[in-house]
């Protein structure tokens, strides 16, 4: 018991840090995207930042640069956070907004052309592909079962129950049959085997062969 008390502070806490974690960042969310206002509009400037170098990355300067990519991140974690709190059943179509910016953003670092926005639509076809059927097979399951009143999960197992019963029934007939067969007092026929034995015994061979001396004596009036 003290184990398990144990166990459900330590989900508690870390769901208390995680949440609050959550929060720190949706509550930071319009600072951290005026972060870029902080940075030099000199074409040429530069920011090293951990060790890596930062430029404009073909953006007029390094505060349009830092402007762009901030307006993907702060709504990629958004969604991110929105996804992993949601109590709704439709929240596996979130994963499509966030994807589309996770793909923005991967394409404003790699891409090296000038062109950006445009090839993440058909990036973003496979995840619709996935997200959407999932989506709308649990909205026909739910719209079944609370609309329309059929659980499709509870008519298996009526019929899965009822298939046992309907063999444990079978199974009982069965048995009667057998216990009626058998206190009828049914003659079971002999095997080949027995009557063989039957056939071959000495008393049977005695019998056939007076009857053929009778014979005999009847056809020949000879007394042995």
């Amino acid at each position: 018991m003290a184990e398990n008390t144990k166990k459900n502070r330590r989900k508690a806490r870390k769901r208390i840090l995680f949440d609050s974690i959550g929060i720190l960042f949706i509550i930071l969310s319009p600072f951290i995207f005026k972060l870029h206002q902080y940075l030099s509009t000199d074409p040429d400037s530069t920011l090293s930042l951990f060790g890596f170098v930062i430029d404009n990355h073909g953006f007029a300067d390094l505060n349009t640069f830092a402007w762009f990519l901030l307006s993907k991140i702060v709504p990629f974690y958004l969604f991110i956070i929105w996804f992993l709190t949601c109590k709704h059943w439709w929240y596996h179509i979130i994963l499509i907004p966030a994807t589309m910016y996770a793909f923005q953003i991967f394409e404003v670092l790699y891409s090296d052309d000038n062109i950006v926005d445009t090839r993440n639509i058909m990036w973003l076809l496979p995840v619709c592909m996935v997200v959407i059927p999932v989506v709308y097979f649990i909205r026909i399951k739910l719209v079944d079962k609370y609309v329309h009143g059929i659980d499709l999960e509870a008519m298996e197992t009526e019929l899965k129950e009822l298939k046992e019963k309907q063999a444990e029934d079978q199974a009982k007939k069965l048995k009667k049959s057998d216990f009626s067969s058998e206190s009828k007092g049914e003659v079971i026929p002999p095997s080949i085997s027995e009557e063989i034995d039957e056939r071959l015994s000495t008393h049977n061979i005695n019998s056939k062969f007076k009857r053929f001396q009778g014979q005999l004596n009847n056809w020949l009036h000879l007394k042995f």
